[in-house]
């Protein structure tokens, strides 16, 4: 079975991860997740959700999305059909990148990984009509601690690659960071790795 390489990303706790694939007549074979391999990223985490994700409509955007603790909360995303520009933003306490974003394009082809810590706002946009995505998660979800921040906040000065074409009211609608935005405490979360 492939092999899977961690690389570290400039924002601490940030990782992409690459898949060493099986290709042969047939297709590809590669491994997803494996929690030996990724232990010292993941520490004492589990994961409780795997969620998928089809965007129809290229240029569409979704987030930036987040839960607040205490139901902050570890993602691990792969494209699986498609490309997608993913996107986080850094709003962990006294974090020394704050508010700073972190860009990779993700695709069915190149199958890699992005391990998203809790303390990021999350969201993508989609460079392909029918994207998809199926993401593992940390924690299960709960309606009380969803927020989100605007992915068009100037303060953030995210640079989408494309038109945007389609987003939700809900994301259309999230706060900007002028507007109160109070960073989060993810130290508890910081202590399981």
């Amino acid at each position: 079975m492939g092999k899977l390489t961690v690389t570290k990303t400039p924002i601490s706790g940030l990782y992409v991860v690459e898949t060493d694939a099986f290709l042969d007549h047939r297709g590809a074979f590669a491994r997803w997740f494996c929690e030996s391999e990724m232990q010292e990223i993941i520490g004492n985490r589990h994961i409780k959700n795997v969620n998928f994700s089809r965007t129809v409509k290229k240029g569409s955007i979704r987030g930036m999305h987040f839960q607040k603790p205490p139901y902050a909360e570890m993602k691990m995303v792969r494209c699986i059909r498609g490309r997608i520009l993913d996107v986080v933003v850094d709003i962990r306490k006294d974090s020394p990148t704050y508010l700073q974003h972190y860009a990779v394009e993700l695709s069915a082809k190149n199958m890699k990984l992005f391990v998203i810590p809790e303390g990021f706002a999350h969201g993508f946009q989609s460079l392909e009509d029918n994207s998809e995505i199926m993401y593992l998660v940390t924690e299960f979800y709960s309606p009380e601690a969803e927020a989100g921040l605007r992915f068009s906040d100037p303060t953030l000065a995210i640079n989408w690659p494309l038109e945007i074409t389609d987003t939700s009211a809900k994301d259309a609608a999230h706060p900007l960071v002028t507007d109160g935005f109070e960073p989060l405490d993810v130290s508890a979360y910081q202590e399981q790795e």
